[in-house]
């Protein structure tokens, strides 16, 4: 009797044996697919990462390099500095400033020019965009006018400036002659002005 229960739980623990064999194969097998399938995955997300990572993507500080920048003083036109000699002057180059530019030159000691000065002064006219000489009052004598009867550049740019000094100005078209220009400024130039300051009352 003893025996034959003996054979039952050996037949018994067999089949649960095998079961647990056959259980723990099918996780094992389960368990290698789902890592081969993850595997399998894992490379294209990589590439597309990479790809990703590789693009150059638009930043905002790229994007404002690309705008342009104030004129600095080294962008100006070069001008000489022999008083009582008509000016040499460099073409310029780049984009002109926006706004108003005014530099001494030559730094006058004679008597100084307010916004209700009548000056005398003698002055080249360039164009920006040519670097071509439009007028020059050299060849004819220095000319004498009233400040507030001038373009709105030499209003705001001559007054401070000394008798005897010399004077570079930048004038966008807003404070020259517009988008109508006048006899050899065209429309909407940004003008290059010398001025050489000879009296101020």
């Amino acid at each position: 009797m003893n025996s034959w229960k003996g054979k039952v739980m050996s037949k018994k623990s067999f089949k649960v044996s095998a079961i647990v064999v056959v259980v723990v194969l099918a996780a094992s097998l389960a368990l290698t697919f789902t890592h081969k399938k993850s595997a399998t995955s894992t490379p294209s997300s990589a590439s597309q990462s990479s790809q990703s990572s590789q693009a150059p993507q638009p930043t905002q500080s790229s994007q404002s390099q690309g705008k342009a920048s104030a004129v600095t003083q080294e962008e100006l036109p070069t001008v000489s500095a022999i008083a009582g000699q008509a000016p040499v002057i460099s073409k310029p180059v780049g984009d002109p400033p926006a706004t108003l530019v005014t530099k001494d030159i030559i730094v006058g000691n004679g008597a100084t020019a307010t916004s209700a000065s009548t000056v005398t002064a003698q002055y080249v006219l360039m164009s920006w965009k040519s670097g071509a000489v439009l007028q020059s009052s050299w060849s004819q004598g220095p000319a004498t006018f009233p400040l507030s009867a001038v373009i709105p550049g030499w209003q705001q740019g001559i007054p401070g400036m000394k008798v005897g000094g010399r004077r570079l100005l930048v004038v966008p078209p807003a404070l020259g002659y517009g988008a109508a220009g006048s006899g050899p400024v065209g429309p909407n130039e940004t003008l290059v002005f010398v001025v050489d300051l000879t009296a101020a009352k």
